[in-house]
């Protein structure tokens, strides 16, 4: 690992990362908010790798940034670190001893809706669908920079600290095949209650607040994700297509949710 500065350079010599070196003192050295105004003061953070010197040094800068961290060395413990430490976000490795990241991320989220950012030095969009199907927030991948890790855990925590306004009407028919639950977070297909995950649900929510409006991806990226996020027009489209598969009776064919081309896409409500 070649630390500077402004951040950690994480090299690899078993395709994952090893062999990480970290020059005494290096990587600490960048501008924090030291007013004591820091809303996320005393987070909870499991950070999960076996490469225990992978570990101190995001401790450090996440401490530096007034984080709690708490740390496991492999999938098993970190499922018992979320059981036991109830952290509000887990930052987890995908390939580690044991029981690799994907595996635990699956196990997780079968006992909890803990937050989860996968650290990967893979880059690849099969490993990304992998993470996001399994039910991460995020991905980030190394080398990375210790701001960067900083402000993608700060943008999942005010994502899932900010929550939805339920509307008058606490179930919306929006026609004879589809419902919105606002109360439970879930959609009623043609009688059959689904469970939408956090991610999803705050995309539909935006999109049907918004009913009949072109939402550009850019807003909608914003709204759902935060500033951070922006560009990330893949990220959108994933979930975009997460949702489909949850409402759509043809997803080749979408009846609710519209791609607008070029622009981002619009909730069809029919007309009264």
């Amino acid at each position: 690992c070649q630390v500077s500065s402004v951040g950690c350079q994480v090299s690899s010599g078993r395709g994952r990362a090893g062999g990480l070196r970290l020059p005494r003192g290096a990587g600490l050295r960048y501008n924090r908010d030291m007013s004591g105004s820091n809303p996320f003061s005393g987070k909870r953070i499991l950070v999960v790798d076996d490469e225990p010197r992978m570990i101190k040094f995001v401790q450090v800068n996440l401490e530096l940034d007034g984080f709690e961290v708490i740390a496991a060395g492999n999938g098993l413990q970190a499922l018992d670190r979320v059981r036991t430490k109830l952290p509000d976000l887990v930052v987890m490795d995908v390939m580690m001893p044991e029981m690799d990241g994907f595996e635990a991320l699956k196990q997780l989220r079968q006992v909890s809706d803990v937050p989860v950012i996968m650290l990967t030095v893979k880059d690849e969009e099969d490993d990304k669908h992998q993470a996001f199907s399994a039910g991460a927030d995020d991905y980030l991948t190394k080398p990375f920079s210790p701001r960067e890790l900083s402000d993608r855990i700060k943008a999942v925590l005010r994502r899932v600290s900010s929550g939805s306004v339920i509307p008058d009407a606490e179930v919306l028919t929006v026609d004879e095949r589809l419902q919105i639950d606002f109360a439970t977070h879930e959609v009623i297909v043609e009688g059959e209650r689904l469970s939408l995950r956090p991610t999803e649900w705050r995309l539909l929510y935006h999109l049907v607040q918004n009913a009949n409006w072109v939402m550009t991806s850019e807003a909608l990226l914003q709204k759902v994700w935060g500033v951070e996020y922006k560009e990330d027009v893949q990220l959108l489209r994933l979930y975009i297509a997460y949702l489909r598969s949850k409402i759509e009776e043809d997803t080749r064919k979408p009846r609710y949710i519209v791609t607008e081309w070029s622009v981002g896409y619009r909730f069809v409500m029919p007309s009264d």
